[in-house]
């Protein structure tokens, strides 16, 4: 099986500035709109959480560093899988990233589709005796848009426009803070805590972090893989606060009326609405086909281990036409933004970012060779991470079954 990071990320030796502009992209994350509304779901007190969350995350990038020291041979995600528990390692991880990328997505088609009815509500396209409008028509619209960005190989262009999430990322926070000031003000007080919405607040704090699939790769392409901690550090630092700001001023501005994703709020018409919603929707469009070639590429490797050669360009590209198929109707099937990504985060991302950086740590380095404080510490993360898991997986797989 090919490994997902060695498509999703540009990989060529460069500086410090330029590896923490790269992690910075990768913790940048689409969960980022919902946060306000994972605070309304779990209180005030949350925010305590969000920062452990974050803490967790930080330091299981680190343990992923340390297995990556090892071996030099070790240069992927998937290959310390493989160092660790052998090919069947190496499987397991790479099936949980693959299903990560593809429901990550949905999100996208579904982000799209709720953002363009916020734009343009009344829309509706009529062929014979089929009407289609609102969200439905914006996903099919937006697939439609997408679709031949995903038809290519070489996606390095793409690679370097995405970048702009980081600042994609600053633009959503000051057309947040210029509607405070013109319109609703900050006047919300909201709950301190709520445990039943906690659940799906945590499977979208961790959807925030998922990031550690890339880290190896990045780590790889430093000069002085030495730095991989500074980087890190400040990347999750930036980031942190960044997403603490976006949802206490989302918290502050709306309460509980908060919509799973904030843009959807926004006053209809104000021109900061119309800036925060275009910045939404260009970074699906440069990152959906990203997020989908390492899928495609797995698909066609092992096409390739069977027919000896890889597919034409013909048999790729009706690969890469059904995958994206596929993404359109599970969001026609599941339009809940905010339900599909703390799915993703709890099931998914803890899985990828908590779990296996601690399992394969532990493994690869011995238990009996780790420092009682730093043991101590990784078994409180996977105690934590298996809660949220079964937890907030159930929680969120209700809330998508209960809303149909």
């Amino acid at each position: 099986m090919t490994d997902p990071n060695e498509q999703f990320v540009v990989v060529v030796k460069e500086d410090d500035a330029a590896d923490l502009r790269k992690s910075l992209l990768q913790t940048h994350r689409i969960g980022v709109l919902s946060l306000p509304y994972a605070i309304s779901l779990g209180g005030w007190l949350s925010l305590a959480i969000f920062v452990l969350v974050s803490s967790m995350c930080y330091y299981t990038g680190l343990l992923i560093q340390r297995c990556l020291d090892a071996d030099p041979c070790i240069k992927t995600y998937p290959d310390i899988g493989e160092y660790a528990f052998g090919r069947k390692g190496k499987l397991v991880i790479s099936i949980f990233m693959y299903l990560e990328l593809y429901l990550v997505a949905v999100g996208f088609l579904i982000l799209e589709g709720d953002n363009l009815d916020k734009l343009f509500p009344s829309a509706c396209l009529k062929l014979a005796s089929v009407s289609v409008q609102g969200k439905q028509l914006f996903i099919l619209l937006s697939a439609l848009v997408i679709l031949p960005t995903t038809w290519p190989r070489n996606l390095g262009i793409l690679a370097y426009v995405s970048a702009g999430g980081v600042l994609a990322s600053a633009v959503l926070l000051g057309s947040l803070l210029w509607a405070g000031i013109a319109d609703t003000g900050f006047h919300e007080k909201g709950r301190i805590l709520d445990l039943n919405g906690l659940p799906t607040a945590m499977g979208l704090f961790f959807m925030c972090f998922t990031c550690h699939a890339v880290f190896p790769t990045i780590s790889s392409s430093m000069r002085d893989s030495t730095q991989f901690p500074k980087v890190v550090s400040i990347s999750f630092v930036l980031c942190t606060i960044n997403y603490a700001l976006m949802a206490i001023l989302g918290y502050l501005m709306y309460g509980e009326k908060l919509e799973s994703q904030v843009t959807l709020n926004l006053p209809a018409g104000e021109p900061y609405t119309r800036i925060a919603i275009y910045t939404t929707l260009i970074n699906p469009i440069t990152k959906f086909a990203l997020a989908m070639s390492p899928i495609s590429g797995a698909i066609e490797q092992q096409l390739a281990l069977c027919r000896g050669r890889m597919p034409g360009k013909m048999p790729s590209l009706l690969i890469r036409t059904l995958l994206l198929c596929g993404t359109v109707v599970i969001a026609l099937a599941i339009p809940f933004f905010a339900y599909l990504m703390a799915f993703v985060g709890s099931f998914l991302s803890v899985v990828v970012s908590v779990l296996f950086p601690c399992v394969c740590y532990l493994k690869i380095h011995g238990v009996s060779q780790v420092r009682r404080l730093e043991l101590v510490n990784i078994l409180g993360i996977v105690v934590v991470g298996s809660l949220v898991a079964v937890i907030g997986t159930y929680s969120s797989l209700r809330d998508i079954i209960c809303n149909r």
